[in-house]
């Protein structure tokens, strides 16, 4: 059996997910030969499936997204490949007190630990972003590895999309120049552009508090840091604010093309090689995935989604375990998993199902095995 389930958000980690699994299958199956595979997708998480993976955790101070000192990681393996994951430093849970700040939280924390990657021998970068509470193109980001962004009086203007209102000059010679040598991958579970009906501040800067009216300034901030851009390194900088991934964690990932030339891959493909699945998933027989919710948005790059894909193309069976299940069953069978098991069925009240979660999952693996191994 092998277990390859993200975390269940807010109430287990992966690796906690495949822990309560396997307790579950071993109580109806005792001695059943269980291998886990802890996966992430890009997003918040992403680190720690990495760290499970063997990577070695190293810690750095940084700026929070609001300017307060917060302690992020990232995950470094011998062969100088990084996992440096943007809401370690720059995600909504590093806002103080949960206070949203849609105009002004900065990714500058972001660039301070890819510099600390870099500063601890980092070769290859996979970046996941996702979770993050900005929405400022990664300017902050870049600012934070040498870039300048400079209002008409000289002055660097303030952070966040906001600041960006402000931007008459663009200067990215500064970069640090190890980030040539870098093999950059921009790993996200989406693909948006920067601005527009579909871009980060129309899709997810409700998600950040941001207004109608802040989404409506945030999107032409956006907009005029790319035809800023575009004067200062050349029609690149207008290709990459209309390709897959420029949208992702605020516009992170549009900051990451045009100046870290970073290659965009779906979060799950980039991830799965990372983690060694695929040998894993060589010696299995049966596979289980899953997530806290399996919903539509599983359907659409989600951890469990690529899982079933492999599984499936190997000829595997494959079920799922979840907090909330909202995908019919002609939906997970086109997806390849033949089954799920929601936490939900068993405990319907929502806060005692994710502070029972551990518990839960056990009895859900229980019934799991008692439908496919007993």
């Amino acid at each position: 059996m092998l277990i390859a389930a993200d975390k269940f958000k807010g109430s287990l980690t992966a690796v906690q997910v495949a822990e309560h699994v396997t307790a579950g299958l071993r109580r109806v199956v005792p001695g059943l030969d269980v291998a886990a595979v802890p996966v992430a997708d890009g997003g918040d998480g992403t680190t720690a499936a990495a760290l499970a993976a063997g990577f070695t955790r190293h810690e750095a101070q940084v700026t929070g997204p609001t300017g307060e000192p917060v302690t992020a990681i990232f995950a470094l393996r011998e062969d100088g490949m990084a996992v440096v994951e943007m809401a370690e430093a720059s995600g909504l849970q590093h806002l103080p007190h949960g206070v949203f700040a849609p105009l002004t939280a900065t990714t500058y924390g972001t660039g301070e630990l890819l510099l600390a990657a870099l500063d601890a021998g980092a070769t290859s970068i996979v970046f996941g972003v996702g979770g993050s509470a900005t929405t400022d193109g990664g300017a902050g980001m870049l600012a934070a590895l040498g870039a300048r962004f400079l209002a008409a009086d000289g002055t660097p203007v303030g952070p966040g999309g906001g600041g960006l209102r402000e931007l008459a000059t663009a200067d990215l010679s500064g970069l640090d120049p190890r980030l040539t040598a870098t093999d950059i991958v921009l790993a996200s579970d989406v693909d948006n552009p920067l601005t527009g009906p579909k871009g980060a501040p129309a899709v997810y800067g409700p998600q950040k508090g941001a207004t109608e009216e802040d989404v409506a300034v945030l999107d032409a901030a956006l907009a005029h840091y790319a035809e800023v851009l575009e004067r200062a390194v050349g029609p690149k900088a207008a290709e990459h604010a209309l390709a897959p991934g420029a949208g992702a964690a605020g516009g992170i990932g549009y900051g990451a093309l045009v100046g870290l030339d970073a290659a965009f891959r779906p979060g799950i493909d980039v991830m799965l090689e990372v983690l060694g699945f695929a040998p894993a998933l060589a010696r299995a027989t049966f596979v289980i995935t899953g997530e806290g919710s399996l919903d539509a948005q599983t359907l659409h790059g989600k951890a469990p989604a690529g899982v079933a894909a492999a599984a499936r193309a190997a000829g595997l069976d494959v079920a799922a375990v979840c907090g909330r299940l909202q995908l019919s069953q002609e939906a997970l069978v086109a997806a390849g998993i033949r089954r799920a098991y929601a936490l939900t069925d068993l405990e319907p009240d929502p806060a005692r199902c994710m502070a029972e979660a551990g518990p839960l999952l056990e009895r859900a693996a229980e019934r799991l095995a008692r439908d496919f191994l007993a």
